[in-house]
């Protein structure tokens, strides 16, 4: 390794502060947004760095740990003790299934493709399931292996240019739903992959709203890849909006959900930059989209709707670290009316991300209860619930510490 090669925080048994600023540094954060994030000075968090200072609690690593994206705890730390997978969830067990379909690709003509409507039709059916399911990623996984490999046939066994264009928009739909599945699973490269293929597929359709649902799932791809690559979801998402612009005037519902969401996309990571103008404009813009649409209309793939905007408000307020805000929002939002289990799950640890904030854990570990129930799925696989859930795990407070571990047990953090 060249000697000015920075350290590998993985090989070397470095100090906790150090492993924080290689950590940051990685990530493109500056200390001043790190120390900002987790509500300390930028000076506190330099002697953090340079060993200074003593290193945090518990709560604070986990802080930190949100922050800079790490996926097991034992990085940050250093301990091997506290091996803990935190923004990557465990691998489903239909993932080895559902990556080989997507790998494989046949080039031989013996496999008789479905007609496309049949097609469009079983994809109807998987999005409405995955809505309606509590162990989505168990429901679509068990479809998806079918529907690539019969998606893929009906592209290469197109019969004219419209039949091509049309079997293009259902393939990149197929990766769409496969994205859903993959998100926050072990296999980063496979995710970036379904991503890339689903946008090739919809230019290929010429279909606005294909090219408006791959934006939207590539934009979050790159945000989710940390704040270095929160410039390029911006630009995918504004390339994808002044797209979709003129088409607006005479949109169906589907463009013009689709042009909402990702006017969303916006503001959710001007929120991420913590910029709070930007972010509630944004959300601004959103909310005419949906008001816009039928009062009972709900995107098949975004959820983008009317009724999802309470929720949007709280993700936005919480992303700004607005506790009190995001618990007035919090009280806005009528979660009855999201219709999806997952995306109503996805809602709840919003909410118990505002509560804990607002410095109301017990609150918070009852809402992620009831994220729990609605969809076991989402919970185990989403970061922020386990943040929180670890965090009350250690807490003080017996009767928090006791349902914060009960519920650890039921997500698969802890063993019974």
């Amino acid at each position: 390794m060249p000697s000015d090669a920075t350290p590998d925080p993985y090989a070397d048994p470095l100090r906790f502060g150090q492993r924080v600023q290689i950590l940051r540094e990685r990530r493109g954060m500056t200390r001043a947004q790190l120390a900002d994030f987790i509500a300390v000075s930028p000076h506190t968090l330099k002697k953090i760095e340079n060993g200074q200072q003593q290193a945090p609690g518990l709560e604070q690593v986990m802080r930190i740990a949100e922050a800079l994206r790490v996926r097991d705890l034992a990085d940050l730390t250093g301990h091997p003790d506290m091996h803990v997978d935190l923004f990557i969830g465990p691998g489903h067990p239909r993932l080895a299934e559902v990556k080989a379909a997507i790998d494989s690709f046949s080039l031989s003509s013996s496999l008789e493709p479905p007609r496309l409507n049949h097609l469009e039709a079983r994809l109807h059916a998987a999005w409405k399931a995955r809505h309606g399911a509590e162990n989505h990623r168990e429901v679509i996984g068990r479809l998806l292996p079918g529907l690539i490999r019969d998606a893929q046939a009906l592209v290469r066994h197109a019969d004219s240019s419209n039949d091509r264009r049309h079997a293009q928009a259902l393939l990149a739909e197929t990766y769409s739903l496969s994205q859903f599945f993959i998100a926050y699973q072990p296999d980063s490269s496979l995710l970036w992959r379904v991503a890339e293929r689903g946008m090739v597929a919809a230019q290929d359709s010429g279909d606005p709203h294909a090219i408006g649902v791959a934006a939207w799932l590539l934009a979050q791809a790159h945000r989710d890849s940390g704040p270095r690559h929160f410039d390029a979801a911006d630009a995918i998402n504004l390339e994808a909006v002044r797209f979709l612009e003129p088409l607006l005037p005479d949109a169906d519902d589907r463009v013009l959900a689709i042009a909402g969401a990702l006017e969303f996309e916006l503001g959710y990571t001007a929120a991420r930059r913590r910029d709070t103008g930007t972010a509630w404009r944004h959300w601004d813009k959103a909310r005419t989209m949906a008001q816009r649409l039928p009062e009972d209309y709900y995107h098949p793939i975004t959820s983008f709707s009317q009724a999802i905007m309470g929720a949007h408000a709280v993700t936005v307020a919480v992303e700004l670290h607005q506790g009190g805000e995001s618990v007035r929002q919090a009280a806005r939002a009528d979660t009855t009316v999201i219709k999806s289990k997952p995306r109503r799950a996805r809602h709840r640890i919003e909410e118990a991300r505002g509560y804990q904030l607002d410095g109301q854990p017990d609150v918070a570990i009852a809402t992620l209860e009831k994220a729990h129930k609605a969809a076991p799925d989402t919970i185990a696989y989403n970061g922020y619930a386990r943040r929180i859930i670890l965090e009350e795990v250690e807490s003080k407070q017996a009767a928090r510490r006791r349902r914060a571990s009960e519920l650890a047990v039921d997500i698969g953090i802890l063993a019974a």
